[in-house]
């Protein structure tokens, strides 16, 4: 039987860079989860009959939510839900479930890299039939709807069992229990050369992989143990838990310091790597070597051709703003198409429908390809292996030589969490309130030669999206960039971004932090972080 139940609007569902993230007990309260799914519902056409693909990361809530998802599909009209077993689904797994099934689109339930947990942070996004996340017309459309929403419409009927494969029958929609794995990892054997990473691992190497308690480890087990026969125990953490552990799974180089310990030991493994809550970020470390995602992004462009699947070469490159200048000195090299979109996954979706690009990349330790619409924290580090396993180079001199063709961009994010939001946006209004002004203007030896308030002309479909960051560029290369990140619960994330171009080889092993010293003391001195936050340093620095 479906039911139709009358509920009353929440005012704060406007979904974010990715989705509706909230603490698990405002998803607790009364038909507040219920809300927003058929909010999402309501907000789409067409897909009566339609295939309809459900999973998360397996944090808190989960399994709760799946089941109401499921039977409001069904309640809804859908034709049938493709679900992980266990209700699991990385992000890019599901991306590539929802392409290689031709579903009219996903409900992803995962707050990615935040911490789980009955006090944690929870979230939905909506993922369109091309397998990305819902462009902002359809996540607009789903905050309005959500704001007048009157009723909801669910099947009365029992749970599904998640944990056995096959077919299940709910007011006539099919739902079929799948492998979470198997189509993910036939997709990677397509893309990479196994047999030369597994060659690589029978010679010796030696590789670590930290899945972080979430929910790439069965993934990673599976593909580099199983399929190319790393030794067991070379994949840590494996198992999904719903609170990972008590940790927080953000593969940084604060919440993976172990894993960071461990590859600048005396004895450490060759390669060492993390992903996140959701499966879509990644850390790569050599032996003696961090390599920052935004390096990690130009690397794998000058070598993807290395790998079979990209063996004829890249359409472009794309990076989110905040990004480091990296990758577009490979593009310049490669004479390929170069694209600076706003932070979010999103905005390389019509790019990669298009052949615009092949590769993309964000700072936030997200890396991907045309191979899904997500970024993929896996595949990265497959693809690592494979250029590893042709180069047969070690991680710190292929970094070595890359800067010395290239140049270094030296990089860093710092992160202030949790912000008093009006002392947040405050600032950044005063810094918007200046940028007319900071042309020409001398700090520490630095003129500023342009500054704005990044605006995105999507050359596919012409929108604009304004607002994005306040960059301050100064004349030689270096840049500074502000902007309110949307992937917390609480407060406000400011995040500022530093970084210095350093073409001189001679110069490309001062430490990080050292070589951004005076950019460092010019963003407070612009912005006032520290008076107007009552913070004396960041949260987080990667």
């Amino acid at each position: 039987m479906i039911k139709t139940v009358s509920t009353t609007p929440y005012s704060d569902q406007k979904p974010g860079t990715s989705g509706l993230r909230k603490k698990v007990p405002v998803f607790q309260q009364q038909n507040y989860a219920e809300n927003f799914i058929q909010s999402i519902f309501d907000s789409l056409e067409g897909f009566a009959g339609q295939t309809l693909v459900i999973g998360g990361d397996g944090r808190y809530y989960n399994r709760e939510v799946i089941q109401i998802a499921i039977k409001m599909a069904a309640a809804n009209g859908f034709g049938q839900v493709l679900v992980g077993r266990g209700g699991i689904l990385s992000t890019p797994a599901a991306s590539n479930v929802i392409r290689k099934h031709k579903a009219f689109g996903g409900i992803i339930l995962s707050a990615s890299h935040n911490p789980g947990g009955p006090t944690e942070d929870f979230g939905i996004k909506y993922n369109i039939g091309n397998g990305g996340p819902a462009p902002e017309k359809i996540t607009d459309a789903i905050f309005a709807r959500s704001k007048a929403i009157d009723s909801y419409r669910i099947a009365d009927a029992a749970d599904v069992n998640l944990d056995i494969e096959g077919t299940q029958t709910i007011e006539g929609m099919t739902v079929t229990v799948i492998d979470p794995v198997a189509d993910y990892a036939e997709l990677m054997e397509q893309l990479f050369d196994f047999a030369a990473i597994r060659a690589m691992f029978g010679g010796g190497f030696r590789v670590v992989f930290d899945a972080m308690s979430a929910v790439t480890g069965p993934y990673a087990k599976e593909i580099i143990e199983n399929r190319l026969g790393a030794p067991k125990g070379s994949v840590l953490n494996f198992m999904p838990l719903p609170d990972f552990g008590g940790h927080h799974p953000d593969p940084n180089l604060v919440h993976a310091r172990a894993l960071y310990e461990t590859m600048m030991a005396d004895d450490a493994p060759d390669f060492g790597a993390a992903s996140d809550g959701d499966g879509d970020r990644n850390l790569i470390i050599g032996r003696s070597i961090f390599v920052t995602p935004s390096d990690s992004l130009a690397m794998l462009a000058a070598n993807a051709h290395l790998a079979p699947g990209y063996a004829k070469g890249l359409s472009g490159i794309a990076r989110s703003m905040p990004t480091s200048g990296a990758a577009d000195r490979v593009a310049e090299k490669l004479g390929i198409g170069m694209y600076e979109t706003p932070t979010g996954w999103k905005f390389f979706g019509n790019l990669l429908d298009a052949d615009k690009v092949t590769i993309c990349g964000e700072e936030s330790a997200g890396t991907g390809s045309n191979h899904v619409r997500e970024k993929d924290g896996l595949w990265a580090v497959l693809l690592w292996l494979n250029v590893l396993a042709v180069r047969k180079e070690s991680v710190i001199d292929i970094v070595r030589e890359h800067w010395a063709t290239y140049g270094r961009n030296y990089y860093s994010r710092h992160d202030y969490e949790e912000v008093d939001s009006a002392a947040a946006n405050g600032l950044m209004a005063d810094l918007r309130a200046q940028l007319a002004d900071l042309p020409g203007k001398s700090f520490g030896g630095l003129t500023v030669e342009t500054a704005d308030d990044f605006a995105y002309h999507d050359p596919i479909d012409k929108s604009v999206s304004e607002h994005q960051g306040v960059r301050i560029l100064f004349a030689g290369g270096s840049r500074i960039v502000f902007r309110l990140s949307g992937t917390g619960t609480s407060g406000a994330t400011l995040r500022v971004y530093i970084e210095r171009y350093e073409p001189d080889a001679a110069r490309h092993d001062v430490e990080t932090q050292t070589a951004l010293a005076d950019l460092i003391a010019i963003a407070d001195e612009i912005a006032g972080i520290k008076s107007r936050t009552g913070r004396d340093a960041p949260s987080v620095i990667t």
